[in-house]
């Protein structure tokens, strides 16, 4: 019943569509916005089912293969797989995204505002259910917070986007764009509000929800993104020093399928091996190593194969990062080199082996990897991987109180907080070792460590002003002398990456820093809009 209310009220309210995409017909025994929220059981499932939709699709290509095209489209990840098309993936890695080629990205627009037109029901409709004002309070906060992010993902992929907060009538169809800065601060309107009407726990039953301190972790990270220092500072404290979360004394536990909503985790992605039901993680099989099977393999025992799809490749270029800080933990518990022991997994895949041939770098991505005894207990490996996805965690609190201390002068108080980072993974302190510029480039480099294939890279090297340059960092990366760009065609002698010639040496080399810190709004919304909804620059 909840599937059909929810499929049922999307169509309902979904202004971004053309009028011949609906046919009214008469329904029985269908639920509507005039019967339903009726019960607590009601509100609740719609709000939970909210967040399946924003934090990680388990449709898979709307949001899990968007979110691995952009880390393609940075210095961390290859699109990696070698022996099938690379059309969904290669507009945006190799930089000749258009309108109407998007691959992947072409979905998210939609798809987005489709979670937000849910978002808008629930806040609408929510207050007025006969259930207690402590629940309809907690649940519309929960559904801001679903909102915001959803507004997040938007601003940082498109630039300024239509703000819809109603449920969409006929006449409201064709909304043009707001503002980058417009939707910003709605974004911070709605979590501010959420702040004060979401839990600080819900317990057992509650993990992968929003509390207080998920709103003001996701404040500090928007605050961040816009350059406001004062409030990532604050916002970041705040979550540090109250939400009860602790660092995870082992890094490895963070991505450990034993180790789900653990004590660093502010919020992530619920995920279960229940048979029957896609319910696992798509990011294992999506970034699994392509060609671990039997036939290229026949001396390993079946059921330890999970055959991916070999997509999102680490770099040599992000190996090579970890490698110039001797960060062991880190490198080895995110990156898995072919023939390698598994980190972690040592005793039951002492050689990771995969098809070479398939694989652009020889690596795959160890964040996203089913240990060996999962594997076994699993009755399908492509759909009930059981890893849940960190969304928010508290080491990104310290890295963004560290950089928005550098911002404020701060310098001794921001290396505080990239040594207690560093000290996790047994490195040495690097406070009184680095002054001016250096100490921002420091915090930089630990975020890209720490945080690699979470989601953020893409964001942070578009939004980063070099201080020397006063140019995006990725300005100084990609395009025809950006050092990736450089270091892949003309220093790299990676024996993997120089080797395997059918995805070009040449990564990044068509950016142009002109058009290319947003991706461009795909035709097919301008078009449904009747041109209300205007192109960015230079697409």
């Amino acid at each position: 019943m909840k599937k059909n209310i929810f499929a049922f009220i999307i169509a309902a309210s979904l202004g971004f569509m053309s009028c011949e995409d609906f046919i009214e017909h008469e329904k029985r025994g269908v639920q509507d916005l005039d019967n339903y929220f009726k019960t607590d059981t009601e509100c609740r499932d719609f709000v939970i089912d909210l967040y399946k939709r924003a934090l990680l699709n388990n449709d898979w290509q709307p949001i899990a293969h968007t979110r691995i095209t952009n880390e393609t489209a940075t210095d961390d990840a290859w699109m990696g797989n070698t022996g099938q098309s690379t059309d969904g993936f290669s507009p945006a890695s190799e930089y000749l995204i258009t309108p109407n080629r998007m691959g992947y990205l072409t979905d998210l627009f939609k798809e987005r505002y489709k979670n937000i037109m849910a978002c808008n029901i629930a806040i609408n409709s929510i207050p007025e259910a006969p259930i207690s004002e402590d629940k309809k309070k907690s649940y519309v906060g929960e559904a801001l917070f679903c909102r915001a992010y959803n507004y997040l993902d938007l601003v940082g992929n498109f630039g300024g986007v239509p703000l819809v907060l109603k449920m969409l009538s006929s006449n409201d169809m064709n909304l043009g764009r707001s503002s980058k800065e417009e939707i910003y601060q709605q974004i911070e309107n709605d979590l501010k509000s959420a702040v004060h009407m979401v839990n600080t726990t819900y317990g057992s039953e509650g993990k992968g929800r929003a509390t207080v301190w998920t709103c003001t972790a996701l404040l500090a990270r928007v605050s961040l993104y816009q350059e406001k220092w004062k409030e990532a500072y604050h916002y970041a404290d705040t979550t540090i020093m109250n939400s009860g979360c602790k660092l995870e004394p082992d890094f490895l536990d963070i991505w450990n399928v034993n180790n789900h909503n653990g004590i660093e985790s502010l919020i992530e992605v619920q995920t279960s091996p229940e048979v029957g039901k896609i319910l696992g993680n798509p990011l294992s099989t999506l970034c699994g190593g392509r060609g671990e099977s039997l036939e290229n393999f026949p001396s390993k025992d079946p059921n330890d194969i999970m055959d991916g799809w070999g997509w999102g490749v680490p770099t040599s270029d992000l190996e090579n990062c970890y490698l110039s800080e001797e960060d062991e933990i880190r490198r080895r518990s995110t990156i898995t080199v072919c023939g390698d022991a598994v980190y972690g997994d040592e005793d039951l895949n002492p050689t990771y082996v995969f098809d070479l041939a398939q694989n652009k770098s020889g690596r795959v991505i160890r964040k996203y990897y089913i240990p060996i005894a999962t594997r076994r207990t699993l009755e399908d490996k492509r759909y009930n991987a059981p890893l849940n996805t960190p969304i928010i965690r508290l080491a990104e609190m310290y890295l963004t109180r560290a950089e928005a201390a550098f911002h404020l002068g701060m310098f001794d108080e921001a290396m505080n907080d990239v040594d207690i980072i560093r000290a996790r993974v047994k490195l040495s302190p690097k406070k009184g070792t680095v002054t001016g510029n250096e100490i921002l480039y420091a915090i930089w480099k630990e975020r890209r460590m720490e945080l690699a294939f979470e989601g953020l890279r893409l964001f942070d090297i578009r939004r980063q002003i070099d201080p020397v340059t006063n140019q995006p960092v990725i300005a100084g990366l990609f395009g025809p002398n950006g050092s990736f760009v450089r270091y892949n065609m003309y220093e790299s002698t990676d024996q993997y990456e120089t080797s395997n010639l059918k995805e070009l040496q040449n990564k990044g080399i068509n950016f142009d820093i002109n058009k290319h810190l947003v991706w461009p709004i795909p035709q097919s919304e301008i078009d449904r809009s009747f041109g209300t909804v205007t192109q960015n620059p230079n697409y």
